[in-house]
């Protein structure tokens, strides 16, 4: 099993210099279990886009030819940070997050933009030693995957992403859980393995280091064990361990992810092997 710390840093052909968009990273470079490798320029993954720059977006025309952007954001998430709007680019939204998590989730989770705050790493730090919470955060991946209505959505997504014109991103709030599923699913429908799918998804966990080790201190300094830092990875970073527990789950269910993508998300065989002609070299 990877740790949450598998990889020490993005790998500088796949990293993304935005001023406004966080965690941005694309997945152009990684290489298939069938020896090919995913096309550069076409598909990106990041945090929410409501203070992309001018030179953010002039960027994301320019390197990726963007042509559709999808929002994994709940409605109250979207309202409050609106995407920048883009000329000649279709925002899809797709809300992934179950109903039963909305109002934990909404009003305690970390946000990139405010993690620096006392007030709020004091408050975290308090959440995490509470049993409830740690239970929220564990069924997380779990309830993301397994729900119908998030399951419909996803299969949604790959079928946008298998027929955008040009370059394609996708986005959550933060670009680490929401979204790392969408990337997973993608990778997934291309043919990574199982260690490429995990190691993207913990290179969010490098893009929030210093908040995940500010607040992790806090927690060891007040006594708290694994349960305690795993809520802190899951709610500043990722947890991996949960990632890859979840990917067991959809394994044991369904036989495999590629499976899953077919009978969970409606993404069959055929669009599988037509994403893999559309975006691999």
């Amino acid at each position: 099993m990877l740790s949450a710390c598998c990889r020490s840093y993005v790998p500088k052909e796949r990293t993304i210099a935005f001023d406004g968009i966080e965690n941005a990273r694309e997945l152009g470079g990684l290489v298939m279990q069938d020896g090919r490798t995913i096309r550069y320029g076409k598909l990106v993954r990041s945090g929410e886009l409501s203070k992309a720059s001018d030179a953010d977006v002039a960027l994301l025309k320019k390197r990726f030819a963007l042509s559709d952007i999808f929002d994994f954001r709940f409605d109250k998430e979207r309202s409050s940070k609106p995407d920048r709007e883009i000329e000649g680019v279709t925002n899809t939204w797709l809300s992934t997050l179950p109903q039963a998590f909305l109002a934990g989730f909404s009003s305690g989770r970390a946000d990139s933009t405010t993690v620096q705050s006392a007030n709020l790493l004091e408050a975290l730090a308090s959440y995490a030693f509470h049993p409830k919470a740690q239970e929220m955060a564990q069924k997380l991946y779990p309830a993301i995957v397994m729900d119908t209505t998030s399951q419909k959505r996803y299969g949604e997504f790959l079928r946008g992403v298998l027929k955008a014109d040009g370059g394609a991103l996708w986005h959550c709030s933060q670009g680490k859980d929401r979204c790392g599923w969408g990337s997973a699913f993608v990778l997934a429908a291309l043919g990574a393995s199982r260690e490429t799918i995990v190691e993207d998804f913990a290179l969010s966990n490098v893009s929030y280091a210093p908040a995940i080790e500010a607040l992790s201190a806090k927690i060891v300094e007040k006594g708290g064990g694994e349960a305690e830092l795993g809520f802190i990875r899951a709610m500043i970073g990722v947890n991996v361990e949960n990632f890859e527990r979840t990917l067991d789950l959809i394994d044991s269910q369904y036989g495999s992810l590629q499976a899953y993508l077919e009978k969970a998300l409606g993404f069959t065989a055929q669009e599988q092997e037509s994403m893999k002609k559309k975006y691999l070299l």
